[in-house]
């Protein structure tokens, strides 16, 4: 099972440490029972789309705020497991890739979507700014993730730092781009204040490793 795991030097830590154990042992579960792993991405996708219900409907309770984390935990440990499990079982495909990569194309802006809808509805609209944050957070994350996919595509893959070769503090310098870690802070929407500051902390270092990233990769496509 360990071989099916991709290689973690240079992921963001949460995704490299916690995430995908976590989905290494999912996918021995989902293969113990017989499921596919175009089965485990759609049972990811259940639960991401429950978390985010929670988040942009439910009342910002701590009991909330627990049950959405726990739900996205949950869902973002599965997008991990459907492609060990792939490996794991020699059934990965293109068909198989590619609705995994649709269905993180949903659920990054979903998130952001999700979390807008609370910053509206808990101040009854008062907190624009916020929402129109959420809003922006949305746009950059999906935008850096299609650029991303489109440059490795194109052929700037074999510009990335080669396995094996990144230090393990590099991974936690990545860890506030990490999805998972921001679903972690949502454990604190319950205090607004609280939350907002950790989110547009999140927002603005989204922006600027985004921008390095993306400008890297444009540069690397022109060298080809």
């Amino acid at each position: 099972m360990e071989g099916s795991q991709k290689p973690g030097d240079g992921e963001p830590a949460y995704l490299r440490w916690v995430n995908r154990p976590l989905g290494r042992r999912a996918a021995a579960l989902a293969h113990t029972v017989g499921l596919t792993p175009d089965a485990v991405t759609w049972t990811s996708a259940a639960f991401s789309l429950a978390g985010f219900a929670v988040v942009a409907a439910a009342p910002p309770t701590f009991a909330a705020a627990l049950g959405a984390t726990l739900l996205l935990v949950i869902g973002y440990a599965l997008d991990s497991a459907d492609g060990q499990l792939a490996r794991l079982t020699g059934t990965g495909s293109h068909a198989g890739e590619w609705l995994d990569h649709v269905v993180d194309a949903a659920r990054i802006p979903m998130l952001h979507l999700a979390i807008a809808s609370s910053f509206f509805f808990r101040s009854h609209g008062g907190s624009l700014w916020l929402v129109a944050a959420a809003l922006a957070f949305a746009v950059v994350s999906s935008v850096w993730f299609f650029g991303s996919i489109l440059a490795s595509h194109l052929g700037s893959a074999s510009s990335r730092t080669a396995p094996g070769t990144a230090p393990a503090w590099v991974s936690f310098v990545k860890l506030p781009n990490d999805i998972g870690f921001l679903y972690l802070c949502l454990l604190t929407l319950p205090v607004l204040w609280l939350f907002a500051g950790l989110y547009l902390f999140l927002l603005l270092y989204t922006v600027m490793a985004a921008t390095v990233s993306l400008h890297r990769k444009h540069r690397a496509l022109r060298s080809l």
